[in-house]
């Protein structure tokens, strides 16, 4: 088994038009539909959770006397 990933945008009417997939005709596949997050959103949640790793005192402690 091997994973493709592909976006598409879907159409006024709905539907999506899928690119040419590198699988052999007649194979079953299963298509799970995300709905994706504004990337403003994304990359804002990322840095806020991402920081709250450096909040901490024994770090700062070893990096000020380094």
């Amino acid at each position: 088994m091997r994973a493709v990933k592909v976006r598409a945008t879907v159409r006024r009417d709905g539907r999506l038009t899928m690119p040419r997939l590198p699988l052999r005709r007649g194979a079953q596949v299963e298509v799970i539909v995300l709905e994706l997050e504004p990337r403003g959103d994304e990359l804002l949640r990322v840095a806020e959770t991402s920081s709250s790793f450096w909040d901490n005192a024994i770090d700062d402690e070893v990096w000020n006397d380094a």
